[in-house]
C-alpha cells in the first residue's frame, strides 16, 4: 500500500471517529437535560422592572443571571447575597413575585 493511500485511510478514520464523538456527545447531552440551549435571558426592554422586583424581594444582592419564560415563571431572576447564597426569583408576566428559592431553603413558594 503506497504512504499516499495510507494517509487517506488515517484521515477518513479519524474524521469518522469524530463524527460518531460528536453525535454520542449531542445525544448524551440532550439525555441528560444539561442543554441550557433553550434558556433565554431577560430583553433589555423588561430586564431593569425584572431587577428592581427580584432584588426588593431579596433585600439586596447582585443579579447573577435571568432568564425569561422558564419552566416555573414568566421571568426568573438569579440573585448572589453579600453572604454567597444564590435566590432564585420567579416573577410573573407582570414582574409580581410569585415565588422564590435560596441555597438554604428558607425561603418558598408564594
Amino acid at each position: 500500500m503506497s504512504p499516499r493511500m495510507n494517509r487517506k485511510r488515517i484521515a477518513m478514520v479519524v474524521a469518522g471517529a469524530a463524527a460518531v464523538t460528536a453525535g454520542t456527545v449531542g445525544a448524551a447531552r440532550a439525555l441528560s437535560g444539561d442543554d441550557d440551549s433553550h434558556e433565554q435571558p431577560i430583553p433589555a426592554t423588561e430586564l431593569e422592572q425584572a431587577e428592581q422586583a427580584a432584588l426588593a424581594e431579596t433585600g439586596g444582592g447582585t443579579v447573577t443571571g435571568t432568564e425569561v419564560d422558564d419552566e416555573e415563571s414568566k421571568y426568573e431572576v438569579e440573585v448572589t447575597l453579600d453572604n454567597g447564597n444564590q435566590v432564585d426569583v420567579q416573577l410573573d408576566e407582570d414582574f409580581q413575585v410569585v415565588g422564590t428559592e435560596g441555597d438554604d431553603d428558607s425561603r418558598s413558594d408564594d
